[in-house]
């Protein structure tokens, strides 16, 4: 009987030994081999770049000889745009867009007197008083990350500005040009198409909300022929 106990123990003994150096053998296969790299975990993309829609909506004002004729107003934009360059801490974009501004002016039996508060005694530039600009614009965006979420970057571009007269024209040449300014020829200012150019900043936060971001745009602008400005507006993004 003891011999039969000490022949068990053997077994035993020797089974859990081979154990061993089976479970020996699975850890030698999952450790890396020496001199090689594990694997590294992929990247997860927190934030979406691409083709992207825009709304923006803000204050503007101006800057020249507009400045205590014109009061500031409100912008508001739609713009189309794509980033083409996408890394970690750089990014690049070309934008297309359209620019509304509404201002409130003086009147023009005012500008003739000279007589506009804010003016500040400045000879008037004769605009018609209140005004509606439309810009059409294309610029160009390079913006650096200093988080994961935001965005920071300059931007340049240029257009066109259109200011359309409000009034009948025949009367505003007639009652206004050139009897109440005494004016030989209208200023110029409502007949045509204005180059723009401009260039500013921009800041863009990454929402947790899919594609979606929030962002500001402070641009200076000079619309030849007419006058320098600025747009701040805020915006939101949808990027596809």
């Amino acid at each position: 009987m003891i011999s039969s106990l000490l022949l068990f123990t053997a077994i035993q003994s020797t089974d859990a030994y081979a154990q061993g150096l089976d479970g020996l053998d699975e850890v030698q296969e999952e450790a890396p081999a020496k001199g090689r790299r594990s694997p590294k975990k992929p990247d997860v993309k927190e934030i979406n770049k691409g083709l992207y829609a825009k709304a923006n909506v803000g204050g503007a004002g101006y800057l020249g000889q507009f400045r205590g004729f014109v009061k500031g107003g409100t912008a508001v934009g739609l713009s189309l745009g794509q980033d083409f360059v996408d890394r970690e801490k750089t990014s690049m974009a070309w934008e297309l867009g359209f620019m509304q501004g509404v201002h409130n002016g003086c009147d023009y039996e005012y500008q003739a007197d000279q007589i506009c508060s804010g003016a500040n005694g400045r000879p008037s530039p004769y605009i018609e008083g209140d005004l509606r600009t439309y810009s059409f614009l294309a610029n160009y965006e390079v913006s650096t990350y200093p988080t994961r979420r935001l965005g920071l970057g300059l931007r340049l571009g240029g257009g066109g500005l259109y200011s359309p007269l409000l009034m009948d024209e025949e009367l505003y040449m007639s009652d206004v040009v050139q009897n109440e300014w005494k004016l030989q020829a209208d200023p110029g200012y409502h007949d045509s198409f204005k180059g723009l150019a401009f260039g500013g900043i921009t800041a863009e936060y990454y929402s947790k909300l899919s594609h979606f971001s929030l962002g500001f745009d402070g641009d200076v602008f000079y619309a030849f022929g007419f006058d320098a400005g600025f747009n701040a507006t805020g915006y939101m993004k949808y990027t596809f």
